[in-house]
């Protein structure tokens, strides 16, 4: 239950179009697109939904919340589409280089 009177009830969503709680994702989608993401990350950054609520409304983790912030942040929103495979830690010199990391289909 949201008790914080100054909430915003609008904003501006990830591409620049006019964004409402409306305009977020279905609290029960399962398959997060890029563009679900960044709805979600841009309705927290406008005020729209708290992160605890974003995280608790989607079943996020608040790792895996930050985690698309973060790449928002650092790479825009074309940063959301990296897979899970980019983010396994790479061998770095001195490592075993002859790990081989493997993709699961």
């Amino acid at each position: 239950m949201r008790h914080d009177t100054s909430a915003r009830t609008a904003a501006i969503g990830p591409h620049g179009d006019p964004m409402t709680i409306d305009d977020l994702p279905s609290p029960d989608t399962k398959r997060w697109v890029v563009r679900r993401k960044a709805e979600v990350v841009a309705g927290v950054r406008a005020g729209l939904i708290s992160i605890e609520e974003a995280c608790e409304r989607y079943s996020l983790s608040m790792e895996e919340f930050l985690s698309w912030q973060r790449m928002i942040e650092s790479h825009g929103v074309r940063g959301l589409r990296t897979t899970r495979l980019q983010h396994y830690r790479k061998p770095s010199d001195g490592d075993n280089d002859d790990v081989e990391i493997e993709a699961v289909q």
